[in-house]
Formats: C-alpha cells, structure tokens, sequence
C-alpha cells in the first residue's frame, strides 16, 4: 500500500449489540439491533438497520444480529514484537532481564512489526502506543527505523501512536555508567562502552529528529499516526533531559508516555537522589499534567496517586509485565478512587507471551478484587474502558476513537455472539460481563479499522500474515553466528557484576511480601 492509498471504508455493519462506551455513572451504554453506518471512516449514524440502510443500498454490509459489537482495543504499552522469551532470555527481574536484550538476534524491523501487530489486530486491538527502545547510531538509521516501523502499520491498517525512549544517563544501572565500567573486566568493558556510546546522542538533536519525523508523517496520516514523546525513566534522565523533553511537547502539543516507578529499585532511586519521591520530582520539575501517561507506577504512594490526580495525569496498567518480572503491582484501586484514568498496556508480552488485550483484560479484572465484602473492585465495563477510550486519550487519540458513536472513528470489533454464549447464557448476565469473562480471540469474526476491515473470520486480509510469519521463521532458524554466540558469553560474563552492583544498592535484603508495594505497610 502506498501513502496515498485511502486506509478508511463507507460501510454499513450489522450487531445485535453495541457497546457503545461507559456512561459518566459508570454502566455501559448499549444499543441493540441496530446497524452502524459508516462514511469516510467515521461512524455516521447507529439505529434501526431499515432506517440506517435506507437509501444506502450501494454499500457493502457486514455483520449480522449475532454479533457483539464493541470498540477497537487500545495496546497503550508496546515495544517490540518478537519475545525476548522466543529469543532465549528467560524471565528476571527488570534490572537484570533488560542487559540481556543485548544479545536478542537483531530481526527486520517491518517483520518485526507486523509480528506483533498481526497478534495485536487479531485479537481486537486497532491501536497500539508504539515505544521503540531507544535510537543509537547515525541519524538516517533512526529515519530507517521509524518509517519502517509505521509503513507496517500503515501497511497492515492500525494506528500508531509513535515514540523512542530517551536516556542520559546510568544505561547499565542506577549510578553513573563509568563507575559501572570500572568494575568490569577488560573484554566485557571493551565490548559494552562503545555501544553505550553509540546511544549518547544529544538531547537537542533527539529533539530536532523528533521534529523532523513528525513532519515528514503526520500530514500523510493524521488519522492513522501520532508523535509522543517517552523520557525513558527518571532514573535514566537527567533534570535538564527531561525539560528538555517536555517542553518539546508543549510546542508540539504531543503526549508523553514515561515509564515510572516500575521497581522498588526505582524508587529507592528517588528517594536515595532527591530525598522525596519521584512523583515529587516530577512535579517540581512541572513535568506532569493532562498530557503525560506514566507507564507502570507499581511503587507509587497514596501521596504519589493524589499528586498524579491533582495534574490531570493518566496512568498505563502493565498487569502482565509487573507479575512476570516481579516488578509488583500497581494500586489501580487506589488510582480509581482518585478519578484517574487509567489505560492498560501489554508492554512487551502478557502472560501468555503473546500480545492478547482481551487476555490481559482478563487478567486485569480478577488481579484487583482485593479481599473483602464491600470492595469497590473495576467491572467488566471500568476494563473494557481502560482498553478503549483510557488507551485512545493516552496514544493521542482521544475523542477521535475509543468509543462507538457518531463522530467517532468507526475501529470496530464485531465478536460472534454464539461462540461467546456456546451453549447458553442466561438473559440476566450483563453483556459487558460475558464479553469480558468468555469473549477473545476465538469470538472474534471481523475487525474494523476506520471502516476498513483488516480482519475477516479472525485473520488478518491486509498482508499476506503466512509469508510473514515463515519469513520471520526463516530469518531466526539459522544457528547462531559467532559473533552472537560472543555476545551471549560476554552477557553471561556481565551479569554477575551487575548483580554485584545492584546488590550494594538495594535497600532491602530478603524476602518482600508480594502485596501493594509501597503501600503495604499503610494503613
């Protein structure tokens, strides 16, 4: 497909039920036996299907009374596509997992992209907030990489919200990355600096090519792509990197996801360097507000969650990835009570190792029901929202998509009532539930991005996914070359100074009950 190809459709699709989005007292509102008529990509009207198709007889019609309409889900949390689990890095707590991506077999970064977004679309997600891991190297290999990954996505018809993390310090741990060096012996210490410097690019000309990207895409798309803006972690950004950062999104009234919070480690961090939180720092630095996400935030406090709510900020739910890497989980309870929206995210895979959103959703609902009578625990509808609207606002496209009704984006997910309900369900159980609790990927008949529809009986129509999926096999079967069995060794080499490292810097010794982080000692 080329840019100048239309990505939207004029059509008129049938449901028996629409979930048309959470209402402000919280129920979900429905319509029932209606069609949904379609014009340039954006949802015209919804009633009566005689009244809807009347005089549109031209149309192409999809959709029938057994089907479960319901909007598009948002992936607010995505790096890349092939698993560091697929590549031979088993699970680790974060600080000692992400070294190892280091020697993951470097795959095409188009094929890599469609992986995940064929996993992404075929299981109900339309929109996904893209965060590339970090730029290195020569400036027209960061230009490569961006247009490579979003002509995927244009190719195979999601939206794309587009960032790179940005970092200026302590790549390899929480102190500077000299002192890190030193520790190392001579081979390994030879082997990593010159790839640590290859990623030192300096923040003005980050900032300069943040520019120049968005320039170069977002008039070609403006329907299908956003440009965010994704300071890697506080830790790993310097005071000045990060207002730097954030007042680039201010002239450019771009969003900003940031990962925050994510470890105890990371906020000792805060506290150890700032003495106060890293919420607190962030405030004093005016780097919060109604277009910031911060991603994870398992470690935050009461007083974290009331200054979050208090700047209008959004929060990214990564249940899948706190509970594999035993990074904890986030108080979303906490952050309900607050009104603050929250979205979820799958980040690098959820717990099946895949990118399944109606799997996480799953696993989202039943992580916060907390024990006891009178809980005010997320429903199946304050689920389905975090993975609609909450996500669309995060990626950039809030009030655009995330919602079915008129003047909103028709990305449609139609799911086949009698796989979900196979072989009964009782009148009295609220659609939204039955959606949630034995909806998926198996339900899921035709998907709709914009009106256009980019899944049929549950695949993927607009690339041809087999030739992917065996290219990318391909690609990985080949026995490792000796410079990637090198780089192996020399992570095996590196990891225990690393846990050297971190071991001096850990505050607490020993086992750490596996509740609300750091509100586990609160009342």
């Amino acid at each position: 497909m080329s840019l100048g190809e239309p990505m939207s459709g004029d059509c008129i699709i049938e449901a028996g039920t629409v979930l048309c989005g959470i209402l402000p007292d919280g129920t979900m509102s429905m319509r029932h036996d209606v069609g949904l008529r379609v014009a340039g990509g954006m949802i015209a009207q919804i009633g009566p299907l005689a009244a809807v198709g009347y005089g549109n007889d031209h149309l192409a019609r999809f959709g029938s009374p057994d089907m479960i309409a319901m909007p598009g889900l948002v992936n607010s949390h995505h790096h890349f596509g092939i698993t560091p689990l697929m590549q031979g890095v088993p699970f680790a707590p974060l600080e000692l997992w992400l070294p190892q991506f280091r020697a993951m077999r470097q795959v095409d970064v188009r094929l890599d992209t469609l992986y995940s977004a064929i996993e992404m679309l075929e299981s109900g997600t339309t929109t996904v907030q893209h965060i590339n891991s970090g730029l290195a190297g020569a400036p027209e290999s960061w230009m490569a990489t961006a247009d490579a990954t979003l002509k995927a996505y244009t190719d195979i018809g999601m939206r794309a919200g587009f960032s790179f993390m940005i970092r200026d310090r302590n790549i390899l741990t929480y102190d500077e990355d000299a002192k890190a060096l030193a520790t190392l012996p001579e081979a390994v210490r030879n082997w990593i600096a010159p790839k640590l410097d290859a990623s030192n690019i300096p923040i003005a000309d980050l900032m300069t090519f943040y520019r120049a990207l968005r320039e170069s895409w977002f008039d070609a798309r403006p329907d299908h792509v956003r440009f965010n803006l994704a300071p890697a972690n506080l830790h790993w950004c310097t005071d000045e990197c990060l207002q730097t950062i954030f007042e680039t999104a201010r002239e450019t009234d771009a969003q900003v996801h940031m990962h925050l919070l994510e470890t105890e480690r990371q906020s000792s961090f805060a506290h150890n360097t700032f003495g106060h939180s890293a919420v607190q720092h962030l405030k004093a630095l005016e780097c919060l507000g109604p277009n910031v996400t911060l991603g994870h935030g398992n470690w935050m406090s009461r007083a974290d969650l009331d200054i979050v709510a208090d700047c209008g900020c959004s929060m990214c739910h990564n249940a899948s990835s706190g509970l594999r890497l035993g990074s904890g989980i986030a108080p979303v309870n906490e952050m309900r009570r607050r009104g603050i929206p929250i979205a979820l995210g799958i980040d690098q895979s959820n717990i099946a190792d895949d990118r399944d959103m109606t799997l996480e959703m799953k696993l989202v609902w039943a992580l916060h029901r907390e024990t006891g009578l009178w809980n005010d625990r997320p429903d199946a509808g304050a689920v389905l929202q975090m993975a609609t609207e909450h996500g669309a606002k995060t990626v950039g496209f809030g009030g655009f998509t995330g919602r079915l009704e008129p003047g909103q984006q028709a990305d449609i997910v139609l799911m086949d009532r009698r796989k979900i309900e196979r072989p009964r369900m009782s009148a009295r159980t609220p659609v939204a539930e039955s959606v949630l609790h034995r909806g998926g990927r198996h339900a899921i008949s035709q998907v709709f991005v914009g009106g256009r529809l980019v899944v049929d009986d549950g695949k993927v129509i607009t690339i041809d996914r087999e030739a992917v999926l065996a290219e990318i096999a391909e690609r990985l079967k080949h026995p490792e070359t000796e410079g990637e069995t090198a780089t192996w060794e020399a992570i095996d080499v590196l990891l225990p100074h690393l846990e050297v490292f971190h071991r001096k810097f850990t505050t607490t010794a020993g086992y750490r009950p596996y509740r609300y982080n750091a509100m586990a000692d609160q009342e």
